[in-house]
């Protein structure tokens, strides 16, 4: 249905595409997976016509309806969320959009004189929106809000009045509204809370259309994508399975390409050393000219092309005392809004706690709490002794000087440290070379939390508290953030709604629900075991 036939794209001197070749058939559930800079937003650019291949072509069958969905959402005000998400639903939106017009004017004092036209055009409209479905699309378009944790006040309320982060699930969910014959996804799963996650991926396993998607989230493509096609390197590659079978084919087949490599490479240099023992020799002539055709026909392997991997190591951190933060009987409200009441709570040295629930429980309030960002209305948060707090916040990303470059920011965080060394840190957190000059003011959502946790793991705390820690990082860096963390040898509490980075790092559970805190032994895969659900506020 979708297909790209001998692609190259240029984009100023890097090759994106190099005669290039991949295929979407009708169905298939697709993850698009690559470095980043290897061309995967211009793909989509490519499919939907927003860009064109320098050669080749991108051909799509007849009368096929594309929805995509990208991290640019653009301006939106001035409507409801709902209407915002139906105003991608098509003719219907149109009739909507009058029909809320007449409702207005229905009500507008001004405007009585006009009411048996206003109430004459009402009837037209009504039916036409009823012959559409239109109220049935009015339901559909709330509970793919739900889905994506909109409560009933977000969804009437301006679209406008939302963070960057609902804007982006209103894009989304225009699109998983739409139900296009191919959705082409790039990061649904970023600005996602856990249970959001979990519906969209139950919500993305039902849709019957072709779907081509990109994500950091190992667990969430694996659940859904039965394909893989990788952009390296300017080529395309296909693999049928999901994306652990992706990684482990890869393994092996540049593990082979390797093996191939280096036995041919011993055949050469025997070759060679033969021509150049023999070749001033009468006796040998026919032989090392033999040799030498045979050298010139041989087709060269390539080794395998090396992902530069990163991985960072952990100075050790000073020890703390055995109790490192005690709550006891803590209430925290927000006006007549409750969060917490009576929260007892105590973390010791060397716990790792992941704390789960839903949206609005309070996992961020807590986190605030125990690092002191908030005070508590009732109650005592007492923190232990020696003990070091390493606190990161998305808002951490905001108070980055603008104008500083990367290394700036790291020397004037660590000034007795040798440039050296500050080098090597930025690249274990993706600054290499040039990166380091860039001013913060340019970088992405993703190179502000790296260069945020650089600073933090650099001069290491005994206590580690994290709130969403893997929003924006891609997989190398979250592989790499998740083996630095796995040795760690401190305290750690974390909020967090990817699952490998979950299940990899807990060794207890703290469930926040409206009935109360439960704490549970074990961590994440554990706790999914033993309740048989994924996330607080889930049906088992």
């Amino acid at each position: 249905m979708i297909r790209l036939e001998n692609i190259s794209k240029q984009n100023g001197h890097q090759l994106l595409f190099v005669e290039a070749s991949a295929a979407v058939q009708r169905g298939e559930k697709v993850g698009l997976v690559g470095p980043n800079g290897a061309g995967k937003s211009t793909l989509f650019r490519l499919i939907t016509g927003q860009d064109v291949p320098d050669e080749g072509q991108v051909s799509i069958d007849r009368g096929i309806t594309i929805g995509y969905f990208s991290q640019d959402v653009g301006e939106m005000s001035g409507r409801s969320a709902v209407a915002e998400v139906m105003e991608g639903a098509g003719p219907v939106s149109v009739v909507a959009a009058e029909l809320r017009e007449l409702e207005a004017a229905m009500i507008d004092p001004d405007r009585t004189d006009e009411m048996d036209e206003i109430l004459a055009r009402y009837g037209e409209v009504q039916a036409r929106y009823e012959e559409l479905d239109g109220y049935a699309l009015d339901g559909r378009a709330r509970e793919v809000l739900a889905g994506l944790s909109f409560t009933p006040e977000m969804m009437d309320g301006d679209v406008g009045n939302l963070s960057g982060g609902w804007k982006m699930r209103v894009a989304l969910a225009r699109i998983l509204l739409m139900r296009p014959d191919a959705m082409l996804l790039d990061e649904p799963s970023n600005h996602l809370d856990l249970e959001s996650l979990i519906w969209l991926e139950q919500f993305l396993k039902g849709y019957e259309g072709a779907l081509l998607m990109t994500s950091h989230d190992r667990e969430f493509m694996n659940r859904i994508v039965g394909k893989i096609v990788e952009i390296d390197g300017g080529s395309l590659t296909s693999y049928s399975g999901d994306y652990e079978f992706y990684a482990r084919q890869r393994a092996l087949n540049e593990k082979q390409q390797q093996a191939q490599f280096e036995r041919q490479q011993a055949m050469l240099a025997k070759e060679i050393q033969f021509i150049e023992r023999f070749k001033a020799r009468a006796s040998h002539a026919a032989q090392v000219q033999s040799r030498v055709k045979k050298l010139e026909k041989i087709e060269r392997v390539e080794p395998p092309r090396r992902r530069e991997a990163v991985s960072f190591d952990f100075p050790p951190a000073p020890r703390s005392g055995e109790d490192v933060v005690t709550l006891k009987g803590v209430a925290k409200r927000y006006g007549s809004r409750s969060i917490h009441e009576g929260l007892d709570f105590q973390i010791r040295r060397r716990e790792r706690w992941c704390v789960l629930g839903v949206n609005g429980a309070g996992k961020s309030t807590l986190l605030k709490l125990v690092v002191g960002a908030t005070e508590p209305d009732e109650g005592s948060v007492s923190v232990g002794g020696s003990v070091k707090t390493g606190y990161f916040a998305q808002h951490a990303m905001e108070l980055l000087e603008g104008e500083r470059t990367v290394f700036e920011f790291l020397e004037d965080s660590f000034p007795q440290a040798a440039q050296g060394s500050l080098r090597t840190l930025a690249g274990c957190f993706g600054f290499s070379g040039d990166d380091v000059e860039k001013r913060c003011r340019v970088l992405s959502g993703g190179e502000k939390a790296r260069l945020v946790m650089a600073r933090m793991l650099y001069d290491p705390p005994n206590f580690l508290v994290l709130d969403e820690p893997t929003n924006h990082l891609d997989m190398a860096t979250k592989e790499m953030l998740i083996e630095a963390l796995a040795r760690y040898e401190g305290a750690m509490l974390f909020v967090s709604h990817d699952r490998h980075f979950l299940a990899a790092l807990s060794d207890r559970v703290l469930e926040i629900t409206p009935e109360g805190v439960h704490a549970y032994g074990g961590g994440y895969t554990e706790y999914v075991a033993r309740t048989g659900r994924e996330a607080p506020g889930l049906r088992s």
